[in-house]
């Protein structure tokens, strides 16, 4: 996706002096240059331009407001005279995996007295004898070169990272965090109640399996009473047969005399 694109997304219908964030990572940015950014983002406090193809920063415009720059892995190898001149309150700039070969090229910065974080990992600069030495000679307002300060003591999160830009991160994460939680509760009592539903529906086929053999078993006594009542009949012409056996014996007895 190219960069101009990426910048129109990421605007989700706002106004370019609504945005104080603008993350456009592994766009494309045509001829290595920055697209789409313009003065218009005038409340824009961290602009993310990481792994973009980048080979120049003079097209990015005046952000007074910018704090927060984050450069590395594109193909930068100088002119940083521009960011001194159009981020005059930046603090914190990241330039790992650039081109950065020679100390010299670093000097621009100098004209940025609000800087006081400054990352160049992977970059052939860092190679130099008394590299870390050198850069705090060359720009005295830094206080982290490369995550540590100049007697080597890490950075804190708060003092490494934006001034307030990503606290409000971390509490988002938070929030994120506490909602993903109420969704696991909710799909555990969801799961609760369908093994009690399931355990109901068992319960109900057992009584009816019961209910069942129990019902098979009275239509087994209505048979029988059944086969009895035809037999019954039977019984009853046998008792009809008899008078007419009595009157057959008066008939002998009448011949007789």
């Amino acid at each position: 996706m190219d960069m101009k694109k990426r910048v129109s997304l990421e605007l989700r219908h706002r106004s370019p002096t609504e945005v104080q964030e603008l993350v456009l990572d592994n766009c494309r940015s045509g001829e290595g240059k920055i697209e789409g950014i313009t003065e218009e983002f005038s409340n824009l406090e961290l602009l993310s331009l990481i792994n973009v193809g980048l080979t120049s920063v003079a097209d990015i415009p005046k952000l007074d407001k910018l704090k927060k720059l984050e450069l590395s892995d594109n193909r930068i190898s100088g002119g940083l005279e521009v960011l001194a001149e159009r981020l005059v309150n930046l603090t914190h700039l990241n330039l790992s995996g650039n081109k950065f070969k020679d100390i010299s090229t670093l000097e621009p910065l100098k004209k940025l007295p609000q800087l006081k974080s400054l990352d160049l990992f992977n970059c052939e600069v860092t190679n130099l004898a008394d590299y870390r030495e050198s850069i705090f000679k060359l720009l005295p307002q830094l206080t982290y070169l490369d995550g540590y300060d100049i007697d080597d003591c890490e950075a804190s999160d708060s003092d490494g990272e934006g001034d307030g830009v990503e606290d409000e991160d971390d509490e988002g994460l938070e929030g994120e965090s506490e909602d993903f939680e109420e969704e696991e509760e909710e799909d555990e009592e969801d799961v609760v109640a369908e093994e009690e539903d399931d355990d109901d529906d068992s319960n109900d086929e057992e009584e009816g399996e019961v209910n069942g053999d129990v019902d098979s078993e009275d239509d087994d006594e209505e048979d029988d009473d059944d086969d009895d009542e035809d037999s019954s009949p039977a019984k009853g012409e046998k008792r009809k047969r008899e008078p007419e056996n009595e009157e057959e014996d008066d008939d002998d007895d009448e011949d007789d005399d």
